[in-house]
């Protein structure tokens, strides 16, 4: 039987209601756009460049995966990949605006038209949308069965183990108005036995899915690649990232890519100027950047 003082410290003096009411503010880093209601608050059109693709996004985790899977198809020689991304400031509350809702009723970037059809195609969630890209262009998705259901294991394991990493341990260790250990505790564990899978995946493998380099590393990268170089909520030393030794082999080899170093640069507002482009409308913004390219051509 556990002592109770150690029982005391992880038991939270809040009771919760019978129901739920929205009364006060939610406080952290985020609190300003978080309700507990969907939809549209203002009337903002979004709007469209002279790509088939348009984009609405932000260098988040989610939104790179698309931009370096677009990158990625352009660099193979896919012109139909070519695309506008529009950045989407989700701090200050464009997610809800009624053009972005339209195409995402979520309000999550990133969020997808695709005009190449008789009617335009919207896509969104950042796995929907890279499978539809692969899809599309028939690029990093493998044909065998048996190689195609393994990357798909693990694009939907990304999408299903992310939010324990950004919305439990990044919240609660870099984001919360308050420091609650029994919460950082939960989530670092977790964090710490998803880098394990990844690192013994890795161990025997040159890329998520195998020997092919595909829409599954694409989506997992962003956020554990990152988190493993030490790049994320600061984290490094508390994880203690250096021991995923094959995580971090796999990282580094994947953002030498030249379409990775494109795609993570798109729609980033942090960070050395250099890393940032805030739009991207044509493959000469990534050499003809300046100042004024940094501002987005929407404001």
């Amino acid at each position: 039987m556990s002592d109770t003082s150690d029982t005391a410290q992880v038991l939270s003096p809040y009771a919760p209601p019978k129901v739920w009411t929205w009364n006060k503010p939610s406080g952290g880093r985020f609190a300003n756009i978080n309700r507990p209601v969907a939809g549209a608050t203002h009337e903002q059109e979004l709007p469209k460049g002279k790509h088939p693709l348009q984009l609405y996004s932000l260098g988040t985790p989610n939104g790179i995966k698309v931009t370096v899977m677009l990158e990625e198809l352009l660099e193979l020689g896919h012109s139909g990949a070519e695309y506008d991304a529009w950045l989407i400031r989700i701090s200050e509350g464009m997610q809800f605006g009624s053009g972005f809702v339209g195409v995402n009723p979520n309000s999550k970037i990133p969020a997808l038209l695709d005009y190449s059809g008789p009617e335009p195609q919207r896509v969104f969630e950042s796995g929907s949308i890279l499978f539809y890209l692969a899809e599309k262009f028939k690029a990093f998705l493998p044909t065998d069965l048996a190689k195609r259901t393994e990357c798909m294991s693990w694009l939907f394991w990304q999408m299903g183990s992310a939010p324990y990493l950004g919305g439990g341990f990044g919240h609660f260790y870099a984001y919360a108005p308050v420091k609650i250990e029994y919460a950082i505790d939960r989530f670092a564990m977790e964090a710490k036995r998803e880098l394990d899978v990844l690192n013994q995946r890795l161990a025997n493998n040159r890329f998520i899915g195998g020997d092919d380099y595909t829409i599954a590393d694409m989506s997992i990268w962003p956020w554990y690649g990152s988190l493993a170089k030490g790049e994320r909520y600061d984290s490094g030393e508390f994880l203690q990232v250096h021991e995923y030794t094959h995580v971090i082999r796999w990282a580094n080899e994947i953002e030498e890519r030249p379409a990775v170093k494109r795609g993570r640069m798109v729609n980033r507002v942090m960070g050395p100027l250099d890393t940032q482009l805030h739009e991207r409308h044509d493959a000469s913004d990534f050499l003809n950047r300046t100042q004024d390219k940094l501002q987005p051509k929407s404001a």
